[in-house]
């Protein structure tokens, strides 16, 4: 019966993380090319020039650009220095860590296309009208600017701060970037490389540091396929009650799981009897407002803005979840 149970851990393990694998991989090259070939500093001063359109740009940009968290914090106090409004700011950092190509990626291979675009669809549109509600209220200018902001600033922008999965710890010894990025590891052979090979060495960068995550959350689910009884599930976060729903996006607060470990263990979960809702509101909620994230946001952004990113957040967690769960 145990070498029953190792059968099922050890197959799991290679059918999950063999697919992550090979998504990962692409998903790092095009990330790297990206990366290079758009230049993210013009991007900001953009967003300064078309503030009728900011949240919809804000948006755009997280999206198109994935961040670290050390990094995050870095390019939105860049913004908020260049007069960036908030809602522009707000929609980039609802943005950036719910709907960039890592996250897709992921969602992607563990529930297939259809609940990719909802979930795309749901964060993306969340992202653009919370930056836009919160324009609209006198909470407005909770956002750092000048001395208040510069006293704030973290001495490196390529901090140990927890990642979101999206970008590189920098190599040994590293000197740190302009605060547009996290740092790229340099070369002793090439000092002056070009952007493909940049983009390619950025790639793997971001490769060996998701990997690691990725083989672990195909561990956490092989052995929990192997081990974890259907009944636990189905009674702690089964079914498909709207309550369920609203557990799960404020339990991922508090839990913080890697969207590299939280998707293959909440597919698993799913096939042993969790509701897909739920599992799409623990992965709103814990990628866009982990205590971690919050804290970065909290460098940048003043109380009330916190408590509205927050909210903005937990709202997505709920309405995607309950769309997902009862819609699709």
């Amino acid at each position: 019966m145990n070498t029953d149970k190792l059968t099922i851990a050890l197959d799991e393990f290679i059918h999950v993380g063999g697919a992550l694998v090979i998504v990962i991989a692409v998903v790092s090259v095009l990330t790297g090319f990206m990366r290079e070939f758009i230049p993210q500093d013009k991007l900001q001063k953009k967003l300064t020039k078309h503030e009728k359109w900011g949240p919809l740009l804000g948006a755009l940009f997280g999206m198109l650009t994935p961040f670290c968290s050390a990094s995050v914090v870095p390019v939105t106090m860049g913004m908020a220095s260049m007069g960036v409004s908030l809602g522009t700011v707000m929609s980039f950092l609802i943005s950036a860590p719910l709907c960039n190509f890592i996250v897709l990626a992921m969602v992607y291979t563990a529930f297939g296309l259809s609940v990719t675009g909802t979930y795309l669809g749901i964060t993306f549109i969340a992202a653009i009208c919370g930056g836009w509600l919160i324009s609209k209220t006198p909470w407005r200018d909770e956002i750092k600017r000048g001395d208040e902001l510069e006293n704030k600033k973290p001495a490196s922008s390529c901090s140990a701060a927890p990642s979101c999965g999206a970008e590189p710890e920098p190599e040994p010894e590293p000197s740190c970037c302009a605060p547009t990025s996290c740092c790229t590891p340099a070369s002793s052979k090439n000092p002056n490389p070009g952007k493909s090979q940049k983009a390619l060495r950025f790639a793997l960068a971001l490769f060996k540091k998701i990997i690691p995550y990725v083989l672990l959350g195909a561990l956490i689910s092989g052995v929990s396929a192997a081990y974890l009884s259907a009944e636990i599930v189905e009674k702690y976060v089964g079914g498909d009650s709207i309550l369920s729903i609203i557990i799960a996006a404020v339990i991922g607060v508090p839990v913080y799981l890697r969207i590299e470990m939280a998707v293959p263990l909440l597919k698993m979960l799913i096939a042993k009897g969790m509701g897909l809702g739920p599992a799409i509101a623990l992965i709103i909620g814990g990628t866009g407002a982990s205590l971690p994230e919050i804290a970065l946001v909290s460098s940048v952004l003043k109380p009330k803005a916190v408590v509205a990113f927050i909210a903005i957040v937990l709202t997505t967690a709920i309405i995607g979840g309950a769309l997902i769960q009862y819609v699709l």
